[in-house]
């Protein structure tokens, strides 16, 4: 403590000192908190929501390497549902603390990057219109982004001090990315071959500065014991913590899958970004809301010259996971998160480098120019499709189906065990919306029976004809939509159960009857 000052005095000046990363982390949580369930739940979320339910019966996560995402997400989510319930609010908060996480993870690099990098990196993630977007989703991306940047930040301290706090911070890194999604090879792999690249560059044009390697203060035993710990750990949350060890080779069995859905892309191929053999797919989605990271992609084109070395590693990692994702086929926009982050810092080092004392208005501009399209996407047209990030996004209309019933078992708790039949073809996120009602089956579209007589039936209108003249009595209908890609829906409520909700007579009278009693 200098002398001469108290404690008190210590602690002001540091709060001094960090005022812009409070301020940078408050705004990053305001705008993902905000509203937060303004936006349906979408058809992904419904799925990590309803694998989260599925834990409070098997008492752990049952890995299925066909689905190839990690555990460590619906333990999360698993978690915030036993300890707030079942909402959106719930099921979207571990994905916010990741998204958190995140902008937390860019500001520690200042010891190694420097201030401006490090602070316009976060400042940039906490406005940006995809980082805000996907944060707000209970999927697997912002958990990706945060053990990626521990990774890049362990590997920039052994660099730079060689101190052995970051070989645990690397193998932390890599442990969570390995819990989180299978694409962590991708992204280990560009870590990897960006120090020969790296070292072979700086034989044509030497950075400013060289930064050699520093001495290793870390020994073999500090190597096997964090990644003894690391392997523990991925075993732990593979195996349903030792409840379905035989799960644990899905580790590898994943990649038969993951390979087949990457080539074969499944209708996520973007063609319309194509030109010849190469994929503006993601450069595409930088253009339109996301220009500090496309400044970025640009600086790594400035990284060529005498540069700081490590500035020139996060380019070269940074575009090398760029060209990786564009060469895959598979391409959905929340992957895009994955790619973006180490354009902020190569765009902070650029603009401190090349703009000097007008270096805080060129930033300010560039992630001023995010709030726009940020605002729009995310709290003005969250569930239109023109927007290149709502992809296969629940719309807002579902609710005409799904609130008469929530509001029915709010009124009266038995309406939670009422029978309830779903006849569509692809119907998430309803399992997870009416996941504390225990009567409600699943069937294919088209599978309507001679008869029905559930509280509530949800039906393709392609199928509304057939399952009017199986009802077994008066119901009330109403058209609703779940989501692009999905014709128009229709639900059916039994009269004698909703008529103090939609009051009136019924729209539909059942012609089918139930057989006479014996």
């Amino acid at each position: 403590m200098p002398v001469g000052l108290y404690p008190s005095d210590v602690f002001i000046r540091r709060a001094k000192h960090l005022w812009p990363e409070i301020l940078i982390l408050l705004l990053a949580a305001l705008l993902r908190l905000w509203s937060l369930d303004i936006k349906p739940p979408h058809f992904d979320e419904g799925v990590n929501g309803w694998f989260a339910d599925q834990m409070g019966v098997t008492g752990y996560y049952r890995y299925d390497p066909t689905n190839y995402h990690g555990p460590l997400h619906m333990y999360g989510v698993f978690v915030s549902q036993t300890l707030f319930g079942r909402n959106v609010w719930a099921l979207r908060l571990p994905a916010i603390l990741a998204s958190l996480l995140a902008v937390w993870a860019l500001l520690r690099l200042k010891p190694l990057l420097g201030s401006f990098p490090s602070r316009f990196a976060a400042l940039a993630m906490a406005v940006s219109p995809a980082f805000v977007f996907y944060g707000r989703y209970s999927i697997h991306e912002s958990w990706l982004v945060a053990f990626l940047i521990f990774t890049f930040h362990g590997l920039l301290g052994l660099w730079q001090s060689g101190e052995r706090k970051y070989l645990w911070l690397v193998a932390l890194g890599v442990a969570g990315l390995i819990l989180t999604k299978e694409t962590y090879f991708i992204h280990l792999g560009c870590f990897a071959l960006a120090v020969p690249a790296l070292w072979l560059w700086q034989k044509v044009v030497p950075s400013r500065p060289v930064m050699p390697m520093a001495p290793q203060q870390w020994k073999s035993r500090d190597l096997a014991l964090a990644g003894g710990v690391a392997t523990l750990v991925i075993f732990l949350f593979y195996s349903g913590f030792l409840l379905d060890p035989g799960a644990a080779k899905g580790l590898y069995e994943t990649y038969a899958a993951w390979f087949k859905t990457g080539v074969e892309a499944g209708g996520h191929e973007k063609p319309d970004f194509a030109l010849g053999p190469v994929n503006f797919y993601w450069l595409a989605l930088m253009a339109f809301y996301e220009w500090p990271g496309l400044v970025g992609v640009v600086a790594c084109f400035w990284a060529l010259t005498p540069v700081d070395a490590r500035i020139r590693y996060a380019a070269i990692s940074g575009a090398g996971a760029l060209i990786a994702y564009s060469i895959i086929p598979y391409k959905t926009p929340w992957c895009l998160i994955s790619v973006l982050w180490p354009f902020y810092l190569t765009a902070g080092a650029m603009i401190q480098q090349l703009c000097g004392k007008f270096r805080f208005w060129v930033a300010g501009l560039l992630v001023a120019s995010s709030l726009p399209a940020m605002v729009d996407v995310n709290f003005r047209r969250f569930t239109d499709d023109s927007h290149l990030y709502v992809y296969v996004q629940t719309h807002k209309e579902i609710n005409q189906a799904m609130g008469p019933l929530l509001k029915k078992a709010a009124k009266d708790p038995r309406f939670y065990h009422a029978r309830g039949s779903v006849f569509l073809e692809s119907y998430y996120p309803i399992p997870w919306i009416l996941g504390d009602f225990t009567s409600v089956g699943y069937f294919d579209k088209g599978e309507i029976p001679e008869m029905l007589d559930a509280a509530f039936i949800l039906c393709a209108e392609e199928d509304s004809e057939a399952v009017q003249a199986a009802l077994a009595g008066p119901y009330y209908r109403r058209d609703f939509l779940v989501r692009s890609g999905v014709g128009p829906c229709i639900a059916f409520f039994r009269f004698d159960d909703f008529q103090e909700i939609f009051g009136g007579g019924p729209d539909v009278i059942g012609t089918a009857r139930k057989p006479a009693a014996p």
